[in-house]
C-alpha cells in the first residue's frame, strides 16, 4: 500500500503542476475555461484518493497516522482553492495554487526516500 500512496502523491503533483498550465490556456483559448476546470475536478479527486491511499496505507502497519493528517489537510486546501477560483478570488487563488504546488512536492520528496528522513533525524 505505500506503493499506492507513493503512485497518488506523484500523481497529485503532476495534477497541481499542470493547473497554472490550463490556467494560462484560459487566458489564450476558447476552451480554456473547460480545461481548467477539468484540472480543477482532476486535482480535487486525487486529493481525495490520496487521502483513501493514506489510510490504506497506515491500516495494514498501524504506524504513525501522520500522512493521513497531511492528505487531509492538503484536501481541505484543495476546496478552499475550488471555492476561491469559483468565487474569482485571483489574489488568494493563485499563491495557494503556488502552496499547494510546494506542499505535494515535498511530500512526494519525503515519500521517494522515508529511510534518508529518519537518517537526518538521527533516529537510524
Amino acid at each position: 500500500m505505500a506503493t499506492f500512496l507513493r503512485v497518488t502523491i506523484a500523481l497529485q503533483t503532476l495534477a497541481v503542476f499542470l493547473a497554472p498550465v490550463t490556467a494560462g490556456l484560459l487566458l489564450t483559448v476558447p476552451s480554456g475555461h473547460a480545461l481548467h476546470s477539468a484540472s480543477a475536478y482532476t486535482v480535487f479527486v486525487v486529493a481525495m484518493v490520496h487521502v483513501v491511499a493514506a489510510v490504506l496505507a497506515w491500516r495494514p502497519g498501524g504506524g504513525s497516522a501522520r500522512p493521513i493528517l497531511h492528505a487531509a489537510v492538503f484536501l481541505g486546501l484543495v476546496l478552499a482553492q475550488v471555492a476561491l477560483g469559483i468565487a474569482h478570488v485571483k489574489t488568494v487563488h493563485v499563491p495557494l495554487g503556488v502552496l499547494l504546488f510546494g506542499i505535494s512536492l515535498l511530500r512526494l520528496a519525503q515519500v521517494r526516500n522515508p529511510t534518508s528522513a529518519v537518517r537526518r533525524s538521527g533516529l537510524a
